[in-house]
């Protein structure tokens, strides 16, 4: 039962926009990291400011450690659905199982927004 210490928690849908448009704004004017190797080693270097990760990841092994690193570091970390449309608004042509953002570019208050929720919603689990 690996599952059973998975770090995840369900996220409303005003946030998951949220999350979107944070990751398009990074992309546009700020920095991002995709993949999940490449955002484990953002994560483990504290250069992360939010993970993004897909909620449909298959087998769900190859993401267990990154809310683990995200809370050794101190790193808000969020979830989205689908892995198809992380990566589209991540600009990829392919799906990817996570997100990181390095930059938020114009999006700085838009993930200091979604940090204090994202910490708001842990506090109710």
């Amino acid at each position: 039962m690996a599952n059973a210490t998975y770090v995840k928690f369900e996220m409303p849908k005003d946030l998951e926009e949220s999350v979107y448009e944070a990751v398009e704004l990074a992309r546009d004017t700020g920095k991002l990291r995709k993949g999940a190797n490449e955002v484990t080693k953002v994560i483990e270097r504290g250069k992360a400011k939010l993970v993004v990760m897909a909620a449909d990841v298959s087998p769900p092994e190859i993401m267990m450690h990154i809310p683990y690193l995200c809370e050794e570091k101190g790193i808000p970390y969020a979830y989205v659905p689908n892995r198809q449309e992380l990566g589209n608004t991540a600009s990829l042509k392919v799906p990817t199982t996570a997100v990181a953002i390095i930059q938020p570019g114009k999006g700085k208050v838009l993930v200091e927004t979604i940090s204090k929720k994202l910490a708001d919603l842990r506090k109710k689990e």
